[in-house]
């Protein structure tokens, strides 16, 4: 209830309050722009039509400020391109000029005032009738005594009388002002919806263009550091023990002749190095996506992860079908990469994997038992991650306090 009497008197300042700057900013702007177009002197008109638009900037980020309360909503502020590094006086001068936003705040100051008008009118309107009605218990008994006072009940053949009329009003005014927060709210969204497309819209659709680009140049990152780390651990690791295992092989064929024995130790040596780079290799492929990921999917993937880490994982896994290659590959990587910190780092004795499909998402849940401590701070495993999941539109959310326990949750958005 709270709440909803604030957004009713929120709505109310926007559409009351704010109703004589409106008419503020339609007057100025209707006078500016016809006497900037109008100039006989083109020095004297496009400085004036300047003005004008810096004036209808100052109207724009008012209304921004007003919008924010009303559609519930962080604020959003275009870009206003400036005047280039070094231009003149003139230049800077007329720089609103070759800004688009600057000629949509104009357009907005022009438009906004029959919406705004409307809006006041409906407002005013459903404030003042049951007010009116509720209140004229008080003011009725003076009314209703006036010599050749008629009042609405009367009118409409209901009756005369001072209670007739405190019974009609009251019900009048009880009426009002349950459709009052509906009323109210529909003429602001009214308003607001025309501020949103002029004086935001272009703002928010930038914005949506910069995540995508971060997020595509995240992915490059992500994927530029894990062909980084891959051949780095192919280089540091089973690359040595094969040039080991080559220099085993030779000695052993030279040993074969002049001292067998010798030989099979060294061949020994040589099967059980060429084991354990068999074994390393299996563990740098778990960074590339494995073919049972996209020959069946993400259900058996996930449980050939959980099957392999130390640590006991609960896998829940509740999706079915198939989903577009780069998603299901962000998730496979957290999990694998999660997993993988948990069995180092995280002294757990259990590990939880739920997967489920929420609405148009999928929610990835990660839990472990251990002593906490991890972060997506840059350089560190989940912070690719968090690259990983932007290119996807995806986010991901670390809970981790000293002692734990961890909570890892990734959302990626899916058809």
């Amino acid at each position: 209830m709270r709440s909803l009497t604030r957004q009713v008197l929120l709505d109310t300042r926007y559409t009351l309050v704010g109703f004589p700057a409106t008419v503020l900013a339609f007057a100025i702007s209707l006078v500016g722009l016809a006497a900037g177009l109008g100039g006989v002197v083109v020095w004297i008109g496009l400085p004036m039509l300047a003005g004008t638009m810096l004036a209808a900037r100052g109207f724009a980020d008012a209304e921004r400020a007003w919008l924010s309360d009303v559609l519930r909503r962080p604020p959003v502020r275009p870009r206003y391109r400036p005047a280039p590094p070094g231009a003149g006086r003139v230049r800077r001068m007329l720089n609103p000029l070759m800004s688009g936003q600057y000629w949509l705040d104009l357009l907005h100051a022009i438009v906004n005032f029959p919406l705004a008008l409307l809006s006041f009118v409906l407002t005013a309107v459903f404030w003042a009738v049951p007010t009116g009605g509720l209140t004229y218990p008080l003011y009725g008994i003076v009314t209703s005594r006036i010599p050749g006072n008629v009042e609405l009940p009367e009118l409409l053949g209901l009756g005369d009388g001072y209670l007739v009329n405190v019974v009609f009003y009251v019900a009048v005014g009880l009426l009002f002002l349950l459709i009052l927060p509906f009323m109210v709210r529909g003429s602001a969204l009214l308003r607001a919806g025309l501020g949103r497309a002029l004086l935001t819209g272009v703002a928010e659709l930038q914005e949506r263009i910069d995540d995508l680009a971060e997020g595509r140049a995240a992915a490059v990152s992500a994927e530029a550091n894990a062909l980084r780390k891959l051949e780095r651990d192919i280089h540091d690791g089973p690359q040595q023990r094969l040039v080991s295992l080559a220099m085993d092989l030779s000695r052993a064929q030279r040993q074969l002749a002049k001292d067998p024995e010798a030989a099979q130790d060294t061949l020994k040596s040589a099967i059980t190095a060429t084991r354990e780079t068999l074994d390393e290799l299996r563990a740098l492929s778990r960074g590339i996506a494995p073919p049972i990921l996209s020959d069946r999917g993400l259900a058996p993937a996930l449980a050939a992860l959980a099957g392999r880490c130390t640590v006991p994982v609960e896998l829940d896994v509740r999706v079915t079908g198939r989903y577009d290659a780069a998603v299901e590959n962000a998730l496979y990587f957290v999990v694998a990469e999660s997993l993988t910190n948990v069995a180092k780092h995280s002294q757990a004795t259990v590990c939880t994997v739920r997967l489920v499909h929420t609405d148009d998402r999928l929610v990835l849940t990660i839990g472990d038992d251990g002593v906490g401590g991890a972060h997506v701070a840059k350089g560190h495993g989940l912070a690719g991650l968090a690259d990983r999941l932007r290119a996807v539109d995806g986010e991901l959310a670390v809970s981790s306090p000293e002692g734990g326990p961890t909570v890892i949750v990734a959302e990626v958005p899916c058809a």
